[in-house]
């Protein structure tokens, strides 16, 4: 057998060689799986063990969660429930300074607790709330920079896939880390309407409602308009308050919930809103069942990935390389989050935490921070990484949506990405932010 760089241990080629690939614009997952055969044929181990550990990798009953919560999400994008959410919103707060500013934050937000995914929320609510600000005077990238930004947080707020496989990798209580980023997740919300006053919108309030597509109820007085908006999304707005609910009541736990919202949306858009079509059907399972393969397949190679990983001591030798940059815990974490937030740049949140998870939970453990509180900064640092490029996975399904150039959505969602990273240095020095209401429930 030959080395791919002579003197170097398997692990440390796997490494360089996943980067190789990544840089030849092989897909992720391929990238990982072939990097880690590659160093498992060095180590002298057969493919027959690597079937058996993407089988160990991905046949854990927590993962279940991926793929219900991304066709609950789809579901209820295609069945109109999105759709009035945001008429209710609209009716709700339109009318305030910022007007569809206030609401195209306010309803990502809120779909980040249906959906859990952030591009799967891109596509979702993306086009009506880019439609609705442009009306209202906001430039069409800066609409795009903030429906990516806002659907970014959807991995950190719950219920969260990127919390799951956090949860599942770490070893950590997932409805634990659902509580916990509930707060961190409308801080985030918070500083995104810190930009829109510097967005100049050609105008705001009631007079600039005026200038939005008709909506129905239009002549009606505000108040009514109000209740009727609110019926016609009521099932829709229940949708956080049953899966939440249901979790931390202890109904039902995380991975059941997520299958509790997807019978949730079948029954509202077929019983209710009557939008449930058998074509409307194949198409959402369709959409659902694509994006849960390529975050299942990073799953399974990443499997592989980390068993090498392990038995090579990488875990070991850098995790103590970090603890040997400084005594000062401060610093370390400025280099995890460092590491993270460029790491992400490249890669999807997935498969960051894949790789880097293992290396730095023994760094968490042996500085004895808080998992939970810790879990929450690595979702909101990966957040970041979804509008960021040149691997911003929602800016590319934004560029799909709007047909702009990435690179103006790109600087539309830079203000965002200024004040996000603020956001996370608070959470990041005020680590009771997150685990407030870890003690309140305790």
């Amino acid at each position: 057998m030959h080395d791919l760089i002579p003197g170097l241990p398997a692990g440390t080629e796997m490494v360089i060689l996943f980067f190789l690939l990544l840089a030849l614009r092989v897909p992720v997952a391929f990238s990982l799986g072939l990097s880690a055969i590659y160093a498992m044929w060095q180590m002298g181990f057969g493919l027959e063990l690597a079937g058996d550990l993407i089988a160990t990798g991905i046949t854990k009953f927590s993962l279940l969660a991926i793929p219900f919560f991304i066709l609950a999400g789809t579901l209820m994008g295609s069945l109109g429930i999105a759709e009035r959410m945001i008429r209710f919103f609209r009716v709700l707060i339109g009318g305030t300074p910022g007007g569809m500013g206030v609401v195209g934050t306010v309803v990502c937000l809120f779909w980040g607790a249906v959906s859990g995914s952030g591009p799967a929320s891109v596509a979702a609510i993306g086009p009506m709330i880019i439609k609705g600000m442009e009306e209202d005077g906001y430039p069409r990238a800066y609409a795009a920079g903030l429906v990516c930004t806002g659907a970014a947080l959807s991995i950190v707020i719950p219920p969260s896939i990127g919390l799951v496989i956090y949860g599942v990798i770490a070893e950590t209580s997932i409805s634990q880390l659902f509580l916990a980023a509930i707060l961190p997740g409308l801080f985030m919300g918070l500083t995104m309407l810190v930009t829109l006053p510097f967005a100049k919108p050609r105008g705001t309030g009631r007079a600039a409602l005026e200038r939005l597509s008709p909506m129905p109820h239009a002549d009606r007085p505000y108040g009514r308009r109000l209740w009727l908006s609110f019926r016609e999304s009521f099932w829709g707005l229940m949708t956080p308050v049953v899966i939440l609910g249901g979790i931390y009541s202890g109904i039902f736990t995380p991975t059941e919930a997520a299958l509790v919202a997807t019978v949730y949306a079948l029954l509202v858009g077929g019983l209710v809103y009557r939008t449930l079509t058998i074509a409307g059907l194949y198409r959402s399972l369709g959409d659902a069942a694509a994006s849960s393969a390529t975050v299942m397949l990073v799953v399974a190679y990443a499997s592989l990935f980390g068993w090498v990983v392990t038995v090579e001591d990488l875990v070991g030798s850098y995790s103590g390389a970090l603890l040997g940059l400084s005594g000062n815990e401060a610093v370390i974490l400025l280099v995890i989050m460092a590491i993270l937030l460029i790491a992400g740049m490249f890669m999807d949140a997935v498969t960051v935490m894949f790789i880097c998870l293992p290396i730095f939970m023994p760094v968490v453990h042996e500085l004895a921070w808080n998992p939970v509180w810790f879990g929450v900064l690595v979702m909101v640092n990966l957040a970041i990484g979804l509008i960021t490029p040149p691997v911003g996975i929602n800016l590319y399904v934004a560029a799909n949506v709007t047909r702009l150039p990435i690179e103006r959505i790109a600087r539309g969602a830079l203000p965002f990405l200024l004040v996000s990273l603020a956001g996370l240095a608070v959470i990041g020095l005020v680590p009771q932010l997150s685990l407030a209401l870890l003690g309140a429930a305790d």
